[in-house]
């Protein structure tokens, strides 16, 4: 049974409740959730028994399929035989508590310090994303888990939904050709310009690796790497359009005003070692009506087109892709979905814990985390210097222009 500790309890985790109690209703024994560590007690305790505690802070969006829509999820709707401990110092569990691998979804800053104290102890780890507050601060951590023979993975659902093995499927021998183009756009869509990030100030400060790029850039590019291979070059540019984020009451008026160093939109072009070539912006500012590319991703492949569910091949109408690919690709569907389940949330936490019972990597380990960092990180550092960047130059540390008032805050080298 493997014993897990939680540190950081925003908002988000919920989400990560309800995945854990979906692993549980297929019928996953494998772990128990033992101890929780927020910043104040009682942010633990509201998430510990239904009907007890401190009550839940009501979700922060509406928008379906956002994980912050998620709420009233409670550790004994699918546990009942632990004695659940709250901390609120995240060494002192690590140090101290009942637990073997720990979860951590704390801020960007953070992730680099549970890691050491994690590894440290012998604890197995699975972190939020993006991995690092810099990509010195990523490689210290892998290379830390690798020397202590630890399981380490990065919480990157994105390469578990259901769409991206569908897609992956679908232009790797699949029946939608080659693949040629992406493109990639939400401008006022996800929480914009005063929802969800106005509510986490850290987001917002550069020096704590806040912006759009690196929050949502390495999730766009974990799919993209899944499906079209390696990033070799990105081009892009950043700005701040809203340099100050409010937070508002029921009745409109604003209660705080915070000031945003970090970029909130960004445009880039990239390529993959493939050939493929890719546009994407990103923006949390946009008033009025949103702008999205198709339903936010399109792919061209050179028999098809695809966006959200919809797929057009070279000579038929639009069909359902969830569809083909049911109908097509039914000998990895156990493998991908195991016991059917299909929730991306579970589905990552699943593949970390059977990494960590048969002692393998698990597929987004720290190391494919890393590389998602390096390809977000291009954005930046391609926007800080005014040219193309090689995401190799930024993999390997030798350029990081960007990163340089991140690392010596923290003392990175």
């Amino acid at each position: 049974m493997i014993r897990i500790g939680i540190v950081g309890c925003g908002r988000i985790l919920a989400a990560h409740l309800r995945g854990f109690r979906y692993l549980r209703e297929a019928g996953i024994d494998t772990f128990r959730i033992t101890a929780l560590c927020p910043r104040k007690a009682d942010d633990g305790w509201m998430y510990v028994k239904r009907g007890s505690g401190p009550p839940q802070r009501p979700p922060c969006s509406n928008i379906l399929g956002d994980p912050l829509a998620v709420g009233d999820e409670y550790l004994s709707d699918f546990q009942n035989d632990v004695d659940v401990q709250v901390y609120t110092d995240y060494r002192q569990m690590i140090a101290e508590g009942p637990v073997d691998a720990v979860c951590d979804f704390s801020t960007h800053a953070l992730h680099h310090q549970v890691a050491g104290a994690s590894f440290a102890h012998g604890k197995h780890l699975l972190s939020q994303k993006p991995l690092a507050v810099s990509m010195a601060a990523g490689r210290q951590m892998c290379e830390a888990a690798d020397a202590r023979g630890l399981t380490f993975a990065v919480f990157e659902n994105f390469r578990h939904a259901p769409r991206t093995r569908q897609l992956h499927w679908l232009f790797n021998g699949g029946p939608g050709g080659a693949l040629q183009m992406i493109l990639l756009g939400y401008v006022g869509v996800w929480w914009a310009p005063d929802l969800v990030v106005a509510q986490t100030p850290w987001r917002h400060v550069l020096d704590e690796a806040g912006g759009i790029s690196l929050d949502l850039g390495v999730h766009f590019f974990d799919q993209i790497r899944h499906v079209a291979g390696e990033i070799r070059t990105v081009a892009g540019s950043t700005q701040v359009l809203e340099p100050l984020r409010h937070i508002r009451d029921a009745a409109g008026n604003t209660v705080q005003s915070i000031d945003c160093d970090a970029d909130d939109t960004y445009f880039a072009n990239f390529t993959t070692e493939r050939g493929i070539a890719g546009n994407m912006f990103a923006s949390w500012g946009g008033h009025g009506s949103p702008t999205l590319s198709g339903e936010g991703m399109v792919y061209y492949g050179s028999s098809c087109s695809t966006t959200g569910d919809q797929i057009k091949l070279d000579g038929h109408g639009c069909q359902s892709l969830a569809d083909l690919y049911n109908r097509s690709h039914v000998a990895a569907r156990e493998t991908q979905f195991p016991r059917g389940v299909t929730d991306s949330f579970a589905l990552s936490q699943l593949d970390w814990l059977e990494a960590i019972r048969l002692k393998r990597r698990p597929e987004t380990d720290g190391w494919e985390g890393l590389r998602d960092l390096a390809a977000a990180f291009a954005i930046l550092e391609s926007a800080k210097l005014g040219r193309t960047v090689d995401v190799a130059e930024v993999f390997d540390g030798k350029l990081r222009e960007y990163q340089r008032p991140i690392d010596a805050r923290f003392g990175l080298k």
